[in-house]
């Protein structure tokens, strides 16, 4: 089945959005929260926060634009940073305690 032009258009406007808001606000502070950890930090609250939230946006795209290579490449290329930030986290926390 076909797709309508509006399906469309409406798919593109939520991968521009989708787009955007990782290349803005997540991404950036993804970063800058790896930094963090890779310096021997320890995730707080405010971090907890901020990758649950990630995770609920993430289960929370639409099936039908779900698997759009461009969406799919993305995501994934996201959840790899966050395992990275999680496991080095866990780690330093491990640390601390055995200090």
């Amino acid at each position: 089945m076909e797709k309508s032009v509006s399906e469309v258009s409406k798919e593109t406007g939520v991968i521009a959005v989708l787009a955007k808001r990782m290349v803005e606000e997540r991404l950036p502070k993804a970063l800058a929260l790896k930094e963090r950890i890779d310096r021997g930090d320890v995730l707080n609250e405010l971090d907890f926060a901020f990758l649950e939230q990630v995770v609920k946006d993430a289960q929370s795209i639409d099936p039908k634009i779900k698997n759009d290579p461009r969406v799919k490449g993305v995501a994934e290329r996201m959840l790899a940073l966050y395992t990275e930030i999680t496991t080095k986290a866990l780690e330093n926390e491990k640390s601390k305690k055995g200090e």
